[in-house]
């Protein structure tokens, strides 16, 4: 059986909102590259990477909201 990814915030590795945190299981990568990679980006796209931060801080949902869900079809 094929598992669907799911993308979320993981509040519990966190350093400012879990957004990279998340993305890094999403991607089952390594969360410090990833926020290394962030800050690269960033500072050369800088307001981009910071709406598109905040966007995905507001929109995705938690880990434990996903994951205790008792309403799962």
């Amino acid at each position: 059986m094929i598992e669907k990814k799911k993308l979320y915030k993981d509040v519990s590795r966190k350093k400012i909102s879990g957004v990279l945190a998340g993305f890094s299981d999403y991607i089952n990568g390594d969360v410090t590259l990833i926020r290394i990679l962030f800050i690269l980006l960033t500072i050369k796209f800088s307001y981009i990477c910071i709406i598109g931060y905040i966007a995905c801080a507001v929109v995705m949902p938690d880990k434990q909201d996903i994951f205790n869900d008792t309403n799962q079809y």
